[in-house]
């Protein structure tokens, strides 16, 4: 003779299916979620990233992941800027690669040799006040004459290794903010710094201080047709990495 089960299993037994059948409807989406593991945390990073930046420009999205990816799969933040939008509009995202989340949308300037509301005109030249293109390495924090800034390593031959040289860094400034846009109808120009509002300078900064990246977009011909990072070539990657830090 079995033995009778013991109430609380009886309980749960019997009210199992009305447990079941009170569940809200997106529960049948998160047990599909888990059976099917293809989901955003597997998406390919072009396609993350156009999924967190609706606003951005997905075929500069794609460039970046190309970029960042060829350079170092493992990244764990991206800052994208897309210097084709006029300094009006928000045209920097900070990326938190390993949780899928975005973390900034925001104004940033460019140099005062780059354009007026609009850029245009980019090198690698010190004292050009230009802005610079292509696939950036993040470096220490530190305190200068523009306040707390963050050192930026231009990892492309030619393009924007003289970065470091040219004290090309972010920080924060005043003409950087919706007031300056109202009084002047464009953002204030900095020496080619990518210089955003003061009020997120801090916290901006330490999210991509020490080893993160930063790509840096127009549409130039030259740059994106010879950029090692953008193709991808490893041997033309390796090289240009090795000329960035001698």
């Amino acid at each position: 003779m079995s033995k009778p089960l013991p109430v609380s299993l009886s309980v749960l037994l019997v009210s199992a299916p009305l447990l079941l059948s009170a569940l809200p409807v997106w529960s049948g989406e998160f047990v599909a979620q888990a059976l099917h593991p293809d989901s955003a945390d597997n998406q390919p990073l072009d396609t993350t990233l156009a999924r967190l930046a609706p606003g951005a420009d997905s075929r500069v999205l794609g460039l970046a992941a190309r970029a960042v990816s060829c350079a170092d799969p493992q990244a764990e933040r991206l800052a994208v800027i897309d210097f084709s939008l006029p300094s009006t509009e928000p045209r920097l995202w900070v990326f938190d690669l390993e949780r899928g989340e975005l973390m900034f949308e925001e104004l940033v300037s460019h140099g005062q040799g780059t354009g007026d509301a609009m850029a245009e005109h980019f090198s690698n030249t010190p004292e050009s006040h230009q802005s610079s293109l292509g696939l950036f390495r993040t470096l220490n924090s530190y305190y200068g004459r523009n306040g707390y800034s963050l050192r930026l390593e231009g990892l492309e031959a030619g393009i924007n290794d003289l970065a470091y040289q040219r004290a090309i860094v972010i920080h924060g400034a005043d003409y950087v903010s919706e007031s300056f846009i109202e009084q002047t109808g464009r953002l204030g120009r900095s020496y080619g710094c990518p210089a955003v509002r003061q009020e997120v300078t801090y916290p901006l900064i330490d999210s991509l201080k020490e080893d993160h990246y930063l790509f840096a977009y127009y549409p130039d011909a030259d740059w994106l047709e010879s950029s090692a990072f953008l193709a991808c070539d490893r041997e033309s990657r390796k090289l240009a990495m090795n000329q960035a830090h001698q």
